[in-house]
């Protein structure tokens, strides 16, 4: 495969518009999620054990984003009918019920988002898009295959994300900072007269970190 080939929406790019079959019927993204948080995940194949683990992972913090108001999307090359049946074996054999649509991508749409693991054939990398309620890409995080994704990062993510977006931004390991806590860092000063101001309204370390209380 040539890898000049492969693109990926980049950070703060519109995520490609694209019309798909899920295991819930035909979707059309993100269109069909305007207005909300989405993840979309990607994963190697069905039936193989590391990507169950995931599914499994991602179905039991699925309360979670749905207080989030983000909605979860598998998706990989396999056909929607091995999708349907993967779901039921996992209702039956480890009683969790998959709750969110898996799309049955096809080479098109996983070249479109750069899923196509260079030289591992039609398999797909263990990729992360999370989109805003304005179908703009935010965060992008690719894992190869031999290792499974930490979902409570991807819902910290998705919190983190939103309340920067109101707030400011969020520290390392946010909200357990070994500095600030769960504090919220207040965006730099830009000139003199702002940067002599910052000490008398914020918790400063110096006029360039000062932070603030999440609200």
């Amino acid at each position: 495969m040539d890898e000049r080939n492969i693109n990926m929406p980049l950070l703060g790019d519109p995520f490609p518009e694209m019309k798909v079959q899920t295991t819930h019927g035909p979707k059309n993204l993100p269109e069909d999620y305007h207005g909300r948080w989405f993840v979309l995940f990607s994963h190697p194949a069905d039936f193989t054990p590391v990507c169950t683990t995931e599914f499994v992972a991602f179905q039991k913090r699925f309360d979670q984003f749905r207080e989030l108001d983000c909605d979860l999307i598998g998706m990989s090359v396999d056909q929607v009918f091995s999708h349907i049946k993967w779901v039921q074996w996992i209702k039956e054999n480890l009683d969790v019920d998959i709750e969110f649509p898996i799309v049955a991508a096809n080479d098109t749409i996983a070249l479109k988002l750069g899923m196509l693991h260079p030289g591992k054939g039609t398999n797909t990398v263990r990729a992360v898009f999370i989109i805003d309620p304005e179908g703009i890409v935010r965060l992008v995080l690719y894992y190869p295959q031999e290792i499974g994704r930490n979902m409570d990062e991807v819902v910290r993510a998705v919190k983190a994300l939103q309340i920067s977006d109101r707030q400011g931004a969020v520290p390392a390991g946010w909200p357990n900072n070994e500095l600030i806590g769960d504090r919220i860092i207040v965006p730099p000063a830009t000139d003199i007269k702002t940067a002599e101001e910052r000490s008398e309204k914020y918790e400063c370390f110096d006029w360039w970190f000062c932070h603030k209380p999440l609200e």
